[in-house]
């Protein structure tokens, strides 16, 4: 669908009565999706129009949040996200659809791991440097090491379409939080919408640095690398499993995208 100069889709679509017709919990959790995806836009993790970034339905663990395919991801609000079950079944009154391709890694995720509230998946530049690493994410700098020991990796199988690859995927994640699927991009997922974001923007950066430094080996007497006794005390430090690092970051976060633009709340 074509816009005009100034529309957004919400104007060309009626998605008014979405507030009124859901919980107030599941409200909460689409003003908090639709901020994360003007996040993901902000600091340019988007890829256009594709990838997701998906959230479980408070009290209706069966169904989870996703954005409208054809909106960017500035143009993701809390009345047009779209409620689908984990087959990828759009299952509320909208008039958007969904990217499939893209729904079968969040789905494997969603269906396996209960604690899993929101999946985060990128395709930027340096995640897709370091997917491409058989080396992958190196334990070469503070940021770098509050993942260490709790990375998951998984092999390309071409565009995720076969929905046999679910487990496969799910495998490879096991109970990490964090997943470099070779050839292809980051996923982070976690216990809240903000737990996933920020462990995201620590992951990203972990990567953009590494690139920086030329690090596509730990086998070289060029970078300096901690030691092993090191690397697990400030894995630990950070305990990126039993802490969620967003909770205390988040309002400030979502203050951010008021100033911006609000409009996320509608």
């Amino acid at each position: 669908m074509a816009t005009k100069m100034g529309e957004t889709y919400d104007e060309l679509v009626d998605v008014t009565g979405v507030k009124e017709r859901v919980s107030p919990e599941e409200w909460e959790t689409r003003v908090n999706l639709a901020a994360c995806y003007r996040m993901v836009w902000e600091y340019g993790w988007h890829h256009l129009n594709l990838n997701h970034i998906s959230a479980r339905v408070p009290g209706d663990e069966e169904h989870v949040l996703l954005n409208p395919y054809g909106p960017m991801y500035n143009e993701v609000t809390a009345s047009n996200l779209v409620k689908v079950d984990l087959d990828g079944n759009v299952i509320d009154d909208t008039p958007y659809n969904i990217n499939q391709a893209g729904y079968t890694i969040h789905s494997a995720v969603h269906g396996a791991r209960p604690d899993a509230q929101c999946v985060l998946h990128t395709h930027t530049p340096a995640g897709i440097a370091i997917s491409t690493l058989k080396c992958g994410l190196l334990p070469l700098h503070q940021e770098a090491l509050r993942f260490y020991g709790g990375i998951g990796y998984h092999d390309y199988e071409g565009v995720s379409l076969e929905l046999d690859e679910r487990e496969r995927l799910v495998e490879s994640l096991s109970d990490n939080k964090v997943l470099i699927l070779r050839n292809h991009g980051l996923l982070t997922c976690g216990r809240t919408i903000s737990e996933a974001f920020v462990l995201m923007y620590h992951l990203e950066r972990s990567c953009e640095a590494q690139i920086m430094a030329g690090a596509t080996t730990e086998d070289d007497n060029v970078h300096i690398f901690p030691s092993e006794a090191v690397r697990q005390n400030a894995a630990e430090q950070t305990n990126l499993n039993g802490r969620n690092a967003g909770l205390l970051r988040w309002p400030a976060l979502m203050r951010w995208m008021d100033r911006i633009d609000p409009s996320f709340r509608n």
